[in-house]
């Protein structure tokens, strides 16, 4: 196998095994991680079995109440040297990330500094006032009290392939400062570095035996994460499929459940936009890490006057990528992560043009490489339109009115993201009001992340949960409330 960190991380201490208490033979056998660009296997995980993941509960459940006890300021520390660690090691991270996502190294980096950003505002999470102090109440008959937020616990994290390292860290960092344990499950095809690497990172840095345990697997092994007793909440991201089946199954244990799930994002171009910036924008939310992010634009809705200049630059920068290996220097766009989401693009795009939609580029797969794809003629029954692609697929729908292009948007069980184009401020701003969304960006790119926001959506894009900024002392704890007698 074509082995990467030749000293870190000692591959010979971690192939076919898991972490957990220490790394560990698992019950569910191994599993070897592919590289999508070439087919080779890269490294072999051990899969966690039901039974795995059981004791990783007990061992967590064991652990977590000292953690608890352990003054804010200590357990800072831990992720303090976890961002330390992850900087030491950059390089090889991102040579993880790299061939194991099939992401650009520029993606890499990005995972990286995303990754430092929510170890540093979980650092400043854990400082935040915790409480509150009551009035008392005479109908009471106590002298006012306390309220304060505790840790729920045991946290079991489920995430996807597309930015393993990124969402691992995302609820993790919040879960672990704020005195919880966590069972974190990586995708099958990103074990690696939405796994292994978190776990020898915060192996480096200290952290105590029993309070992070990494079970790669696949769905059996999630259903046991989120049954899993112990576990008091999960925060799970991937698709709205996916997600309801989580939801599903926790609410029979009455946990509490963070779901963030997929979207079908538009970015709006107004009838006085700079069409180059917007175009600029629409490239990079369509076809950045081959479109295959929850954020990605999945329409472009753009004014009738300006549509032919947009669509003429879309395609000419979707002309302009270079497609390969995404180890190659001036690659910029690599494989999709495997030959089923090759061929649920593939379907999509198909189906749409045989409905009569139009291809200006692309549409044409050779193997796992899909190229930047723009689409015209596209009507609002076909799946191009419908559908959740995860694809460098951008279909461009004219509008001729604001109204217009607020129901376009609107035009969907998602409400994840949107991007709003104009070159007054003010009057995007009126219409991102009209957005169902949990998030939208004004003159920007419609994929956007950052550690200090509430990312989450509206409608099937999640359960009204957010995670980032203070939404993640609300996620990852829970209140108590406490008396005392009046005049004590």
């Amino acid at each position: 196998m074509a082995g990467i960190g030749k000293t870190w991380p000692d591959q010979a201490e971690w192939t076919g095994k898991l972490y957990s208490a220490g790394w560990r033979e698992s019950d569910g056998g191994t599993r070897k991680v592919i590289e999508p660009a070439t087919g080779r296997p890269l490294a072999e995980v051990g899969v966690a079995a039901p039974t795995d993941v059981s004791r990783a509960g007990v061992r967590a459940a064991l652990a977590v109440g000292d953690w608890a006890a352990t003054a804010p300021s200590e357990r800072v520390e831990v992720l303090l040297r976890a961002s330390s660690a992850l900087r030491a090691h950059g390089d090889t991270v991102r040579d993880w990330i790299v061939r194991e996502s099939a992401g650009v190294p520029a993606k890499g980096d990005y995972e990286i500094a995303a990754a430092l950003g929510q170890l540093a505002h979980a650092v400043g999470l854990a400082s935040l006032p915790q409480g509150e102090v009551l009035a008392p109440q005479a109908s009471g008959g106590d002298g006012g009290g306390l309220a304060w937020r505790v840790p729920l616990g045991v946290v079991g994290v489920i995430n996807p392939w597309n930015a393993p390292l990124l969402f691992a860290m995302r609820a993790l960092a919040p879960a672990l400062a704020l005195g919880n344990a966590v069972l974190l499950k990586p995708d099958l095809l990103t074990p690696v570095s939405g796994g292994v690497l978190v776990a020898r990172l915060l192996e480096e840095a200290g952290l105590p035996e029993g309070l992070l345990h990494v079970l790669p697997g696949d769905a059996e092994t999630g259903q046991a994460v989120v049954a899993d007793p112990h576990v008091a909440m999960i925060a799970f991201t991937g698709s709205t499929e996916a997600g309801r089946a989580v939801a599903r199954l926790g609410g029979e244990g009455l946990k509490k459940v963070c779901l963030e799930l997929g979207g079908k994002n538009s970015i709006i171009v107004l009838d006085d936009a700079d069409v180059e910036a917007a175009a600029l924008a629409g490239a990079v939310s369509a076809f950045g890490y081959q479109g295959q992010a929850c954020v990605a634009a999945g329409r472009h809705l753009v004014h009738a006057d300006l549509v032919e200049p947009y669509t003429e630059a879309l395609v000419r920068r979707a002309k302009a990528m270079r497609i390969g290996d995404p180890r190659t220097e001036g690659v910029t766009i690599g494989p999709v992560i495997s030959e089923r989401q090759a061929a649920r693009i593939e379907r999509i795009v198909d189906e749409s043009v045989a409905d009569g939609a139009r291809l200006l580029t692309g549409g044409r797969r050779q193997g796992l490489f899909y190229p930047p794809t723009v689409m015209d003629h596209v009507e609002r029954t076909m799946p191009v339109f419908t559908e959740e692609i995860f694809g460098p697929v951008a279909p461009v729908i004219p509008f001729h009115s604001e109204t217009q292009a607020v129901e376009i948007a609107n035009d969907t069980a998602y409400g994840l993201t949107a991007a709003v184009h104009s070159s007054s401020v003010p009057r995007a701003a009126a219409v991102t009001g009209r957005l169902r969304t949990g998030m939208v960006h004004i003159n920007d790119v419609c994929a956007k992340d950052a550690p200090n926001a509430p990312f989450g959506g509206m409608g099937v894009s999640g359960n009204g949960s957010r995670i980032g900024g203070t939404a993640s002392l609300e996620q990852f704890t829970q209140w108590r409330w406490m008396t005392t007698p009046t005049g004590v």
